[in-house]
């Protein structure tokens, strides 16, 4: 068929295609904009009108930005659009771009998650010289999501199941996954799909088959149709009916920012620049305190290194921990100026059959409520061979502001009450748990209640009675990093304020310190 009955037959298709297509988006459409961290409302497209908006042609010409719009991060993507334009009439993409239609949120809600690593991917592709509408792949693959995690075990962005993240050097242990790493998984995922565009000859459909179904399902069916004397292409292609459907969902989510304006749709503000700096850790950190160091929620921080399994950096090697541009600067200064003391390292420890606890707690000097916060656990259920993590303070403990006395110091000793463990006396007190087992010739960490210990170089306050202080609960706290920052317990926490189970950022605490 010439290029002009082409043309022709597209036209006639799309005018009825439009139309379906219109009443579907005009029935649902909730905003005509949407903006989200101060970014101007500007917004990509709008509700198409038949008379003044004729449908542009798909390819990287029509990608060209326009001058009378501003320049955002879609724009630069229309711009990169490489893919064979011939198939936009195809069957498969109408009913793909029809399902996005019957969803007029989807752009909103999935861009809301997008945002942060959008920018990158984009970056990372160009680079390559790759046609980018690779960069909306993870659309379709996890919805932008990088804790995604399919029935058939794939995980992060790019959906790696663990094998073929291993063939990729994405690592995978019990402290980190690579497949959820943003930056490590889109090097792989377009390593992988760079080999698989060369082994189909430069064809980005069948290549784009291949990293849906494997490279074995797309060969077998080519050779297939060679046998038969058929074309080899993908629309000729017999393949599994989810890798029927994978290319066209692309396609089609391509053809919407291509011209969203001409199919009812509404794309949210974007603007082509970074997001996220990287920047190097080596030695283990407690994420928390790497969100207070950049000013950031540690919600934020998570989001922008969900690799970590436990919120915390692993205990050997060196990470690039991704930070938002605006807080780069300032964590990378505060991270060298963080005392060995206060990067809380962590201990694993695997249940074993019949631990509690409070058992464990005493055995490890670490209080209960801290074990249940760390480990996200609702109560005190545990289960042979599960995994906890235990917060390590080391035997170098800084002695606590409030404990300062302008009175001489008084002998120091302690008596044990209900509750009380070595841990919690020593961080009391500004001495180390080691040094008061060898001063008190103790052999473990067991205590009675009324026993007396003897409590070297730590100097007692005078009774002076607590002192009452309010905090205002910001995004990302816990009731761990609260009683950690003001050397309280986390029940005594709970006692003061008659606590639910959520903290809300704006809450105000009463807090009695020492």
């Amino acid at each position: 068929m010439s290029n002009l009955a082409v043309g022709k037959a597209r036209n006639a298709c799309r005018k009825g295609l439009l139309t379906l297509g219109l009443l579907v988006a005009a029935g649902c459409q909730t905003t005509s904009e949407y903006a989200s961290d101060g970014q101007p409302a500007y917004v990509d497209g709008g509700v198409f009108d038949s008379v003044n908006s004729p449908a542009k042609p798909y390819g990287r010409s029509a990608g060209s930005p326009d001058a009378n719009q501003p320049h955002t991060l879609w724009s630069r993507l229309r711009a990169g659009f490489l893919l064979d334009p011939a198939a936009i009439d195809d069957p498969r993409i109408d009913q793909q771009r029809l399902a996005f239609a019957s969803q007029p949120r989807y752009f909103e809600l999935s861009t809301q998650r997008a945002r942060r690593y959008l920018h990158y991917v984009t970056e990372q592709v160009e680079a390559r010289e790759m046609p980018s509408e690779l960069a909306l792949l993870p659309f379709v693959e996890s919805s932008y999501n990088p804790m995604a995690y399919s029935s058939a075990k794939a995980a992060g962005l790019w959906q790696f199941i663990p094998s073929t993240g291993q063939l990729y050097s994405l690592r995978q242990d019990w402290w980190y996954d690579g497949r959820r790493d943003i930056t490590a998984s889109t090097r792989a995922a377009l390593d992988y799909l760079t080999r698989l565009n060369q082994q189909f000859d430069g064809d980005w459909l069948l290549a784009l088959a291949a990293y849906n179904c494997g490279e074995g399902c797309v060969g077998r069916a080519v050779k297939r149709n060679r046998k038969l004397g058929l074309p080899t292409d993908y629309w000729s292609l017999q393949l599994p009916r989810e890798t029927m459907n994978y290319v066209p969902k692309l396609l089609a989510l391509a053809q919407i920012i291509e011209s969203p304006a001409v199919y009812g749709t509404v794309l949210p503000a974007l603007h082509d620049e970074p997001y996220f700096a990287e920047i190097t850790v080596d030695q283990q950190i407690d994420l928390h305190k790497a969100a207070e160091l950049a000013s950031i929620s540690t919600e934020e921080l998570l989001s922008l290194n969900p690799a970590f399994n436990h919120r915390v950096t692993a205990p050997k090697g060196s990470y690039q921990l991704l930070v938002p541009v605006a807080n780069a600067e300032q964590f990378a200064a505060a991270l060298v100026d963080l005392p060995e003391s206060e990067r809380l390292g962590f201990q694993p420890y695997q249940v074993r059959r019949g631990d509690t606890l409070s058992q464990i707690a005493r055995r490890h000097q670490v209080n209960v409520s801290a074990i249940r916060d760390v480990n996200n656990l609702d109560g005190n259920v545990i289960h042979a061979g599960q995994t906890l993590m235990l917060p390590q303070f080391g035997d170098s403990i800084a002695p606590p502001t409030a404990l300062a006395s302008a009175s001489a110091p008084k002998p120091a000793s302690y008596k044990v009450k209900p509750g009380d463990n070595l841990w919690l006396i020593a961080r009391k007190h500004g001495i180390s748990v080691s040094n008061i087992q060898q001063h008190n010739k103790l052999k473990g960490s067991a205590l009675t209640v009324g026993q007396t210990l003897s409590l070297p170089g730590a100097t007692l306050a005078v009774a002076s009675g607590p002192r009452k202080h309010t905090y205002v609960v910001r995004a990302g706290d816990s009731l761990y990093s609260i009683a950690r920052q003001f050397k309280v317990g986390i029940d005594s926490i709970r006692k003061w304020n008659a606590l639910g189970p959520v903290l809300r950022p704006g809450q105000q605490l009463t807090l009695h310190l020492p």
